[in-house]
């Protein structure tokens, strides 16, 4: 385990109620020590959670704050199995997209936010991109809803690369602005 100054606290109840894990690195395997997850408070750095073991399944960024209940974080359900703090949170952005699989077709450079990610792209569909600088969070739909998809620095030549289930892109954030 590699310790980046974050913080984070499982809570089994709403409200931070009932048997809790605190965690200051990533885990790929938090049903050990809890089986569901109801409430979540992050003291320090940017988080994602995800559905399942080994950092798979449905994936939420957390910032720091609290979170009462999972619904407060976008959750679908109280399953919390694995986390991992985010490392290439920063004070620069920059990926490039691309509408076809190995970084082919039409391209785009991206530096900022957007709510509505077709008002700016020809199609809702991103199928391989570049991420150079900071980490972001694609969504299935615009206005930061639904489905959300980490990207940090490197290079994804499909979407299932990033965990994404089909190509498509609502909206895209910074995480450094959630």
């Amino acid at each position: 385990c590699v310790l980046y100054n974050g913080w984070i606290t499982f809570y089994e109840d709403r409200n931070y109620q009932g048997r809790y894990y605190e965690c200051d690195s990533d885990s790929s395997d938090l049903h050990t020590f809890l089986s569901r997850c109801n409430s979540v408070r992050v003291e320090g750095g940017f988080w994602v959670v995800y559905e399942r073991p080994n950092y798979m399944g449905f994936q939420y960024v957390l910032t720091p704050g609290e979170y009462p209940d999972y619904q407060r974080w976008m959750g679908f359900n109280d399953t919390v199995r694995s986390c991992r703090i985010i490392r290439n949170v920063g004070n620069s952005w920059r990926m490039k997209l691309w509408e076809k699989p190995n970084f082919e077709g039409q391209s785009m450079e991206v530096a900022d936010n957007m709510p509505s990610f077709q008002e700016r792209w020809h199609s809702r569909e991103v199928n391989s991109c570049k991420v150079f600088e900071g980490a972001w969070v694609f969504f299935e739909h615009p206005n930061y809803r639904g489905r959300q998809y980490l990207l940090e620095r490197g290079e994804y030549r499909r979407h299932t690369e990033w965990g994404g289930m089909q190509a498509n892109v609502g909206s895209l954030r910074r995480v450094q602005d959630f």
